[in-house]
């Protein structure tokens, strides 16, 4: 049995990509043209999957053959049986990577869909910081920052969704050459809010680059 192998970031990624072959399918006549645009979809589609069982592959090439809503609902369905879920994560662990914040405020666990989750992400409004959790090579990484509200949509450097922003800066633990009592602040515009980022997002080497650059 095929056991889950897509990422969520990839199964957005395939969406995004089963709602543009669909949206060609709906509007355009010319049938080259339409074949052209679904064999650039696969095309992208595999090659998220650098290496792929045949099951894998035949999991996937579906969307060859998809033409109608159902289809592709039915198709992206199908695809969901096999994604990876987020790791489990507890209280006592998220405490453990933030030791020197006092009162953390933490996410409500309770009430999120953590597997389907890149990243875990939660703001504490009465501070203005946020917060980021990542699964790593088996462990999970954490980054706290500060988040200045923009109060307007702009483009989110993590999922690129014109959405309500912030503009979120973390303090870099590796010490400038040029003086080592000075820190160097990396900062990025991300959504506000972290589940509708974990809903868009089809790429996550920003925010693994947002993780490096604060974390080495």
């Amino acid at each position: 049995m095929t056991q889950p192998f897509i990422r969520n970031h990839q199964y957005n990624f395939i969406k995004k990509q089963a709602d543009h072959v669909l949206r060609t399918h709906n509007t355009v006549s010319d049938p080259k043209v339409v074949e052209a645009v679904i064999f650039l979809a696969e095309s992208k589609i595999m090659e998220q999957f650098p290496e792929l069982s045949k099951e894998q592959k035949e999991l996937l090439q579906p969307i060859t053959t998809c033409k109608t809503s159902q289809d592709f609902a039915e198709y992206l369905n199908r695809l969901s049986e096999y994604t990876i879920d987020f790791p489990a994560i507890t209280e006592a662990q998220i405490k453990k990577l933030f030791p020197k914040t006092k009162k953390l405020k933490l996410p409500d666990l309770a009430n999120m869909e953590i597997s389907k989750l890149t990243y875990l992400g939660w703001i504490d409004i009465a501070t203005n910081k946020i917060y980021f959790v990542y699964p790593e090579n088996g462990k999970f990484i954490g980054v706290e920052g500060k988040f200045t509200p923009g109060n307007k949509k702009n483009l989110c450097s993590l999922c690129h969704g014109h959405e309500e922003v912030a503009l979120v800066t973390a303090i870099s633990k590796a010490k400038s050459s040029l003086s080592p009592d000075y820190y160097k602040a990396v900062g990025n515009y991300m959504c506000v809010d972290a589940e509708k980022c974990n809903k868009r997002i089809t790429d996550v080497s920003q925010l693994e680059d947002f993780f490096q650059r604060v974390l080495v």
